[in-house]
Protein backbone atom coordinates (compact mmCIF):
# COMPACT_ATOMS: atom_id res chain seq x y z
CA UNK A 1 0.00 0.00 0.00
CA UNK A 2 1.13 3.58 -0.83
CA UNK A 3 0.24 5.48 2.51
CA UNK A 4 0.66 8.89 3.67
CA UNK A 5 0.76 10.29 6.85
CA UNK A 6 0.13 13.66 7.93
CA UNK A 7 1.22 15.09 10.81
CA UNK A 8 1.62 18.39 12.84
CA UNK A 9 5.40 18.11 13.88
CA UNK A 10 7.92 15.57 13.10
CA UNK A 11 11.48 14.62 15.15
CA UNK A 12 14.06 15.38 15.25
CA UNK A 13 12.61 19.01 15.73
CA UNK A 14 9.99 18.09 18.11
CA UNK A 15 9.86 14.87 20.13
CA UNK A 16 6.08 14.76 21.84
CA UNK A 17 4.30 11.74 21.81
CA UNK A 18 1.99 12.05 18.60
CA UNK A 19 5.67 12.91 16.72
CA UNK A 20 7.02 9.72 18.51
CA UNK A 21 4.31 7.69 17.65
CA UNK A 22 3.86 8.85 13.94
CA UNK A 23 7.90 8.09 13.50
CA UNK A 24 7.34 4.84 14.54
CA UNK A 25 4.35 3.88 12.91
CA UNK A 26 5.98 4.91 9.87
CA UNK A 27 9.41 2.79 10.16
CA UNK A 28 6.96 -0.32 11.05
CA UNK A 29 4.69 -0.02 8.35
CA UNK A 30 7.83 0.00 5.46
CA UNK A 31 9.56 -3.01 7.23
CA UNK A 32 6.04 -4.54 6.27
CA UNK A 33 6.58 -3.48 2.96
CA UNK A 34 4.45 -0.43 2.31
CA UNK A 35 5.49 2.90 0.80
CA UNK A 36 4.91 5.80 3.19
CA UNK A 37 5.07 8.94 3.00
CA UNK A 38 5.59 11.37 5.85
CA UNK A 39 4.19 15.35 5.49
CA UNK A 40 4.49 17.55 8.65
CA UNK A 41 4.31 21.37 8.87
CA UNK A 42 7.70 23.39 9.79
CA UNK A 43 8.46 26.45 11.81
CA UNK A 44 10.52 28.64 9.32
CA UNK A 45 10.30 32.33 8.18
CA UNK A 46 9.28 32.64 4.43
CA UNK A 47 7.72 29.65 2.72
CA UNK A 48 8.69 26.48 1.46
CA UNK A 49 8.85 22.40 0.88
CA UNK A 50 11.70 19.97 1.75
CA UNK A 51 12.25 16.42 1.41
CA UNK A 52 14.57 13.41 3.10
CA UNK A 53 14.91 10.03 2.95
CA UNK A 54 14.44 7.87 6.35
CA UNK A 55 14.93 4.60 6.94
CA UNK A 56 13.13 4.43 2.83
CA UNK A 57 10.32 6.36 4.20
CA UNK A 58 9.84 9.96 1.84
CA UNK A 59 9.53 12.78 4.82
CA UNK A 60 8.31 16.38 3.25
CA UNK A 61 8.30 19.61 6.19
CA UNK A 62 6.24 22.06 4.54
CA UNK A 63 5.99 26.00 5.78
CA UNK A 64 4.47 29.34 5.47
CA UNK A 65 6.23 31.10 8.22
CA UNK A 66 6.92 30.53 12.15
CA UNK A 67 4.20 29.61 14.31
CA UNK A 68 2.30 31.96 17.03
CA UNK A 69 -0.76 30.72 18.86
CA UNK A 70 -2.48 33.21 16.81
CA UNK A 71 -1.15 32.21 13.33
CA UNK A 72 -1.52 28.40 14.21
CA UNK A 73 -5.04 29.18 15.03
CA UNK A 74 -5.71 30.57 12.00
CA UNK A 75 -3.99 28.03 9.66
CA UNK A 76 -7.52 26.07 10.16
CA UNK A 77 -9.18 28.20 8.51
CA UNK A 78 -7.07 28.94 5.12
CA UNK A 79 -3.37 28.98 4.16
CA UNK A 80 -3.09 28.52 0.41
CA UNK A 81 0.82 27.86 0.20
CA UNK A 82 0.33 24.83 2.50
CA UNK A 83 -2.87 23.59 0.75
CA UNK A 84 -0.89 23.92 -2.63
CA UNK A 85 2.57 21.78 -1.25
CA UNK A 86 -0.20 19.16 -0.38
CA UNK A 87 -2.27 18.53 -3.61
CA UNK A 88 1.41 18.83 -5.51
CA UNK A 89 2.47 15.92 -2.94
CA UNK A 90 -1.00 14.30 -3.95
CA UNK A 91 -0.49 14.04 -7.49
CA UNK A 92 3.27 12.78 -6.88
CA UNK A 93 2.81 10.00 -4.67
CA UNK A 94 -0.69 9.12 -5.16
CA UNK A 95 -1.44 7.48 -1.74
CA UNK A 96 -4.16 4.47 -1.54
CA UNK A 97 -4.78 5.88 1.83
CA UNK A 98 -4.16 9.00 4.17
CA UNK A 99 -3.66 8.48 7.48
CA UNK A 100 -3.99 11.78 9.54
CA UNK A 101 -2.21 11.46 12.92
CA UNK A 102 -2.75 15.68 13.60
CA UNK A 103 -4.20 18.25 11.77
CA UNK A 104 -3.02 21.63 13.76
CA UNK A 105 -1.40 24.43 11.86
CA UNK A 106 -2.93 22.91 8.71
CA UNK A 107 -6.00 24.43 6.61
CA UNK A 108 -8.89 21.97 6.74
CA UNK A 109 -9.12 22.21 3.16
CA UNK A 110 -6.85 19.40 2.91
CA UNK A 111 -9.97 17.61 3.82
CA UNK A 112 -11.48 18.99 0.49
CA UNK A 113 -8.58 17.82 -1.20
CA UNK A 114 -8.74 14.35 -0.12
CA UNK A 115 -12.61 14.39 -0.69
CA UNK A 116 -12.47 15.76 -3.71
CA UNK A 117 -9.98 12.47 -5.00
CA UNK A 118 -12.34 10.13 -3.33
CA UNK A 119 -8.94 8.52 -1.23
CA UNK A 120 -9.85 7.14 1.88
CA UNK A 121 -9.02 8.60 5.03
CA UNK A 122 -8.45 8.24 8.86
CA UNK A 123 -7.79 9.55 11.82
CA UNK A 124 -6.14 8.99 14.91
CA UNK A 125 -7.89 11.36 18.08
CA UNK A 126 -4.77 11.70 19.88
CA UNK A 127 -6.05 14.47 21.97
CA UNK A 128 -9.06 16.75 22.41
CA UNK A 129 -8.24 19.35 19.29
CA UNK A 130 -11.05 18.60 16.86
CA UNK A 131 -13.71 20.29 19.47
CA UNK A 132 -10.84 21.68 21.81
CA UNK A 133 -8.74 24.49 20.62
CA UNK A 134 -6.59 24.13 23.07
CA UNK A 135 -6.50 20.31 22.88
CA UNK A 136 -5.94 19.35 26.24
CA UNK A 137 -9.24 20.32 27.62
CA UNK A 138 -7.87 23.02 30.02
CA UNK A 139 -9.17 26.76 30.52
CA UNK A 140 -6.71 29.18 29.92
CA UNK A 141 -8.30 31.81 32.17
CA UNK A 142 -8.83 29.49 35.13
CA UNK A 143 -6.81 26.63 34.05
CA UNK A 144 -9.25 24.56 35.67
CA UNK A 145 -10.44 20.53 33.68
CA UNK A 146 -13.39 21.63 30.66
CA UNK A 147 -16.07 19.75 29.59
CA UNK A 148 -15.95 21.10 26.76
CA UNK A 149 -17.48 23.98 24.17
CA UNK A 150 -21.18 25.45 26.48
CA UNK A 151 -22.54 27.74 23.51
CA UNK A 152 -18.56 28.57 22.47
CA UNK A 153 -18.51 31.40 24.98
CA UNK A 154 -16.27 29.29 27.36
CA UNK A 155 -13.88 29.09 24.31
CA UNK A 156 -14.26 32.64 23.13
CA UNK A 157 -12.83 33.29 26.76
CA UNK A 158 -10.06 30.76 26.47
CA UNK A 159 -8.97 32.35 23.13
CA UNK A 160 -9.09 35.98 24.82
CA UNK A 161 -7.42 35.06 28.06
CA UNK A 162 -4.43 33.54 25.31
CA UNK A 163 -4.42 36.55 23.52
CA UNK A 164 -4.36 38.60 26.85
CA UNK A 165 -7.65 40.59 25.81
CA UNK A 166 -9.22 40.44 29.14
CA UNK A 167 -10.56 43.94 28.53
CA UNK A 168 -12.54 43.76 25.42
CA UNK A 169 -15.71 41.42 26.36
CA UNK A 170 -17.52 42.77 23.43
CA UNK A 171 -16.15 40.64 21.13
CA UNK A 172 -17.25 37.55 22.82
CA UNK A 173 -20.16 36.75 20.52
CA UNK A 174 -17.67 37.11 17.56
CA UNK A 175 -14.94 34.87 19.05
CA UNK A 176 -17.50 32.64 20.17
CA UNK A 177 -19.46 32.20 16.08
CA UNK A 178 -15.51 31.66 15.31
CA UNK A 179 -15.52 28.93 17.86
CA UNK A 180 -18.45 27.60 16.73
CA UNK A 181 -17.46 27.97 12.50
CA UNK A 182 -14.24 25.88 13.65
CA UNK A 183 -15.85 23.38 15.03
CA UNK A 184 -18.37 22.60 12.69
CA UNK A 185 -15.06 22.08 9.70
CA UNK A 186 -13.66 19.89 12.22
CA UNK A 187 -16.38 17.81 12.76
CA UNK A 188 -17.28 17.51 8.95
CA UNK A 189 -13.91 16.20 8.54
CA UNK A 190 -14.31 13.56 11.25
CA UNK A 191 -17.87 12.66 10.03
CA UNK A 192 -16.43 12.20 6.80
CA UNK A 193 -13.33 9.61 7.87
CA UNK A 194 -13.15 5.68 7.43
CA UNK A 195 -12.46 5.73 10.74
CA UNK A 196 -11.64 7.09 13.77
CA UNK A 197 -8.57 5.71 15.71
CA UNK A 198 -8.84 6.04 19.83
CA UNK A 199 -5.90 4.95 21.81
CA UNK A 200 -7.80 4.38 24.58
CA UNK A 201 -11.36 3.40 25.98
CA UNK A 202 -11.47 7.32 27.22
CA UNK A 203 -10.89 9.05 24.33
CA UNK A 204 -13.68 7.08 22.63
CA UNK A 205 -16.00 7.94 25.27
CA UNK A 206 -15.40 11.30 25.71
CA UNK A 207 -15.64 11.73 21.65
CA UNK A 208 -19.04 9.93 21.83
CA UNK A 209 -20.41 12.57 25.08
CA UNK A 210 -19.63 15.15 22.23
CA UNK A 211 -22.28 13.29 19.75
CA UNK A 212 -19.79 11.46 17.72
CA UNK A 213 -21.01 7.80 17.01
CA UNK A 214 -19.18 5.35 18.52
CA UNK A 215 -19.62 2.91 15.63
CA UNK A 216 -17.27 5.33 13.91
CA UNK A 217 -14.23 4.89 16.17
CA UNK A 218 -12.12 1.97 16.67
CA UNK A 219 -10.02 1.70 19.93
CA UNK A 220 -6.55 0.70 19.10
CA UNK A 221 -4.04 1.05 21.71
CA UNK A 222 -0.39 2.53 20.28
CA UNK A 223 2.22 -0.14 20.28
CA UNK A 224 5.96 0.58 21.41
CA UNK A 225 9.08 -0.40 20.07
CA UNK A 226 11.87 -0.97 23.18
CA UNK A 227 15.43 -2.11 23.23
CA UNK A 228 16.02 -6.06 23.12
CA UNK A 229 17.51 -7.49 26.71
CA UNK A 230 16.17 -3.77 28.18
CA UNK A 231 15.97 -4.54 32.12
CA UNK A 232 15.09 -2.49 35.22
CA UNK A 233 17.51 -1.35 37.69
CA UNK A 234 17.29 -3.10 40.93
CA UNK A 235 17.38 -1.48 44.05
CA UNK A 236 20.70 -2.01 46.46
CA UNK A 237 20.06 0.32 49.12
CA UNK A 238 20.75 4.37 48.36
CA UNK A 239 18.27 6.65 47.69
CA UNK A 240 14.59 5.67 46.34
CA UNK A 241 15.21 7.14 42.44
CA UNK A 242 12.34 8.81 40.80
CA UNK A 243 12.01 9.73 37.22
CA UNK A 244 9.56 12.52 35.75
CA UNK A 245 10.23 12.03 30.96
CA UNK A 246 7.78 14.36 29.25
CA UNK A 247 6.67 17.82 28.34
CA UNK A 248 7.54 20.43 30.89
CA UNK A 249 4.69 23.02 30.65
CA UNK A 250 2.05 23.79 33.60
CA UNK A 251 -0.50 20.94 32.62
CA UNK A 252 2.16 18.00 33.35
CA UNK A 253 1.90 18.69 37.30
CA UNK A 254 5.83 19.01 37.33
CA UNK A 255 5.40 21.60 39.78
CA UNK A 256 3.45 19.28 42.15
CA UNK A 257 5.76 16.91 42.53
CA UNK A 258 8.26 19.07 43.30
CA UNK A 259 6.40 20.41 45.96
CA UNK A 260 5.49 17.12 47.23
CA UNK A 261 9.37 15.68 47.16
CA UNK A 262 10.47 18.99 49.11
CA UNK A 263 8.62 17.68 52.25
CA UNK A 264 9.31 13.96 52.03
CA UNK A 265 11.80 12.46 54.95
CA UNK A 266 14.47 10.27 53.87
CA UNK A 267 16.63 8.79 51.04
CA UNK A 268 14.51 10.02 47.61
CA UNK A 269 15.59 11.69 44.38
CA UNK A 270 14.02 13.19 41.62
CA UNK A 271 15.32 12.86 37.92
CA UNK A 272 13.39 15.07 35.43
CA UNK A 273 13.99 15.33 32.03
CA UNK A 274 12.17 16.97 28.69
CA UNK A 275 12.58 20.24 26.33
CA UNK A 276 13.52 23.14 28.44
CA UNK A 277 13.24 25.51 25.75
CA UNK A 278 9.08 24.78 25.20
CA UNK A 279 8.32 26.78 27.97
CA UNK A 280 11.24 28.54 29.51
CA UNK A 281 9.60 30.50 32.62
CA UNK A 282 7.88 27.34 33.54
CA UNK A 283 11.31 25.23 34.24
CA UNK A 284 13.04 28.47 35.50
CA UNK A 285 10.06 28.33 38.47
CA UNK A 286 10.86 24.54 38.90
CA UNK A 287 14.19 25.13 39.11
CA UNK A 288 13.65 27.57 41.77
CA UNK A 289 11.69 25.52 44.03
CA UNK A 290 13.60 22.18 43.42
CA UNK A 291 15.33 20.93 46.56
CA UNK A 292 19.05 19.66 46.05
CA UNK A 293 17.43 16.09 45.59
CA UNK A 294 16.11 16.84 41.94
CA UNK A 295 18.52 16.63 39.07
CA UNK A 296 17.58 18.21 35.51
CA UNK A 297 18.15 15.93 33.08
CA UNK A 298 17.36 17.60 29.82
CA UNK A 299 16.05 17.01 26.36
CA UNK A 300 16.88 13.40 26.15
CA UNK A 301 17.64 10.81 23.15
CA UNK A 302 15.10 8.06 22.48
CA UNK A 303 18.65 6.07 23.34
CA UNK A 304 19.08 7.87 26.49
CA UNK A 305 15.00 7.58 27.86
CA UNK A 306 15.21 3.61 28.26
CA UNK A 307 18.80 4.28 29.92
CA UNK A 308 17.01 6.24 32.27
CA UNK A 309 14.07 3.93 32.68
CA UNK A 310 16.74 0.97 33.18
CA UNK A 311 18.25 3.03 36.37
CA UNK A 312 15.21 4.41 38.56
CA UNK A 313 12.54 2.41 40.89
CA UNK A 314 9.49 4.49 39.77
CA UNK A 315 8.19 6.60 37.28
CA UNK A 316 5.92 9.67 38.21
CA UNK A 317 3.25 11.24 35.62
CA UNK A 318 1.91 14.09 37.62
CA UNK A 319 -0.52 15.62 34.96
CA UNK A 320 -3.39 18.13 35.73
CA UNK A 321 -4.94 17.63 32.01
CA UNK A 322 -7.15 14.16 30.99
CA UNK A 323 -3.89 12.12 28.96
CA UNK A 324 -5.00 10.46 26.12
CA UNK A 325 -2.81 7.83 26.39
CA UNK A 326 0.49 8.87 27.88
CA UNK A 327 3.39 6.84 26.21
CA UNK A 328 5.77 7.39 29.03
CA UNK A 329 3.84 4.90 31.31
CA UNK A 330 3.85 2.22 28.92
CA UNK A 331 7.51 2.49 28.50
CA UNK A 332 7.80 2.12 32.03
CA UNK A 333 6.12 -0.62 31.85
CA UNK A 334 8.61 -1.83 28.74
CA UNK A 335 11.45 -1.22 31.15
CA UNK A 336 9.64 -3.18 33.77
CA UNK A 337 9.20 0.33 36.26
CA UNK A 338 5.59 0.58 38.56
CA UNK A 339 4.47 4.23 37.54
CA UNK A 340 2.38 7.05 40.04
CA UNK A 341 0.27 9.00 38.30
CA UNK A 342 -2.85 10.89 38.83
CA UNK A 343 -6.48 9.69 38.84
CA UNK A 344 -7.43 11.27 35.63
CA UNK A 345 -8.43 10.58 31.54
CA UNK A 346 -6.74 7.30 30.15
CA UNK A 347 -4.14 7.21 33.08
CA UNK A 348 -6.89 5.25 34.87
CA UNK A 349 -7.09 3.03 31.95
CA UNK A 350 -3.25 1.65 32.11
CA UNK A 351 -2.82 1.77 35.95
CA UNK A 352 -4.67 -0.59 38.48
CA UNK A 353 -3.93 0.89 41.52
CA UNK A 354 -1.97 -1.19 44.22
CA UNK A 355 -1.18 -3.80 41.28
CA UNK A 356 0.88 -2.25 38.69
CA UNK A 357 1.59 1.53 40.41
CA UNK A 358 -0.47 4.53 42.49
CA UNK A 359 -3.20 6.40 41.21
CA UNK A 360 -3.19 9.63 42.88
CA UNK A 361 -5.67 12.59 43.13
CA UNK A 362 -4.21 15.28 40.73
CA UNK A 363 -2.55 18.91 42.06
CA UNK A 364 -2.66 17.03 45.47
CA UNK A 365 0.89 18.21 46.82
CA UNK A 366 -0.35 16.28 50.03
CA UNK A 367 -1.54 13.26 48.34
CA UNK A 368 1.54 13.09 46.10
CA UNK A 369 3.88 13.47 49.25
CA UNK A 370 2.65 10.98 51.12
CA UNK A 371 2.48 8.30 48.02
CA UNK A 372 6.62 9.45 48.10
CA UNK A 373 6.62 9.26 51.27
CA UNK A 374 5.14 5.60 51.51
CA UNK A 375 7.01 4.05 48.69
CA UNK A 376 10.32 5.28 50.99
CA UNK A 377 8.81 3.82 54.15
CA UNK A 378 7.98 0.37 52.74
CA UNK A 379 10.77 -1.55 50.91
CA UNK A 380 8.58 -4.26 49.84
CA UNK A 381 5.75 -2.10 48.20
CA UNK A 382 8.30 -1.67 44.97
CA UNK A 383 9.31 -4.86 44.66
CA UNK A 384 5.35 -6.55 44.51
CA UNK A 385 3.98 -3.59 42.00
CA UNK A 386 6.82 -4.42 39.89
CA UNK A 387 6.27 -8.30 40.23
CA UNK A 388 2.60 -7.15 38.34
CA UNK A 389 4.02 -4.68 35.72
CA UNK A 390 3.27 -6.13 32.19
CA UNK A 391 4.85 -5.52 29.48
CA UNK A 392 2.52 -2.88 26.52
CA UNK A 393 1.82 -4.05 23.05
CA UNK A 394 4.15 -4.35 20.76
CA UNK A 395 4.90 -2.24 17.85
CA UNK A 396 4.62 -4.76 15.47
CA UNK A 397 1.43 -6.24 16.72
CA UNK A 398 0.00 -2.97 16.90
CA UNK A 399 1.03 -1.73 13.20
CA UNK A 400 -0.09 -5.40 11.89
CA UNK A 401 -3.72 -4.32 13.65
CA UNK A 402 -3.68 -1.46 11.75
CA UNK A 403 -2.80 -2.79 8.48
CA UNK A 404 -5.99 -4.64 8.89
CA UNK A 405 -8.08 -1.39 9.21
CA UNK A 406 -6.42 -0.21 6.09
CA UNK A 407 -7.23 -2.97 4.06
CA UNK A 408 -10.74 -2.96 5.58
CA UNK A 409 -11.49 0.99 4.24
CA UNK A 410 -9.90 -0.18 0.96
CA UNK A 411 -11.63 -3.26 0.17
CA UNK A 412 -15.40 -1.23 1.06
Amino acid sequence: MRILQVVHQYPPSSIGGTELYTQSLARALARQGHKITVFYRGSVPGAGLERREEDGILVLKTWAGTFTPRRRFLATFRDHSIRQDFERLLDEVCPDLIHIQHLIGFPVTLIHCIRKRRIPYLITLHDYWWVCPNAQLLTNYSRQLCDGPQAYLNCARCAMARAELGNLWPAVPALAMLMAWRASRLRSAMLHADSLIAPSRFVKDWYCSQRVSTARIDILPHGLEWPPGLSQRQRSGGALRFAYIGGLSWQKGVHILIEALGQVKGAAELWIAGDESFDPGYVANLRVQAPPSVRFLGRLSRERVWEVLSQVDVVVVPSVWRETFSLIVHEAFAAGAPVMVSRLGALTEAVCDEENGLLLPPGDVEAWRAAVQRLVDEPDLIPRLRANVRPPMALEEHARRLEHLYREFLAD
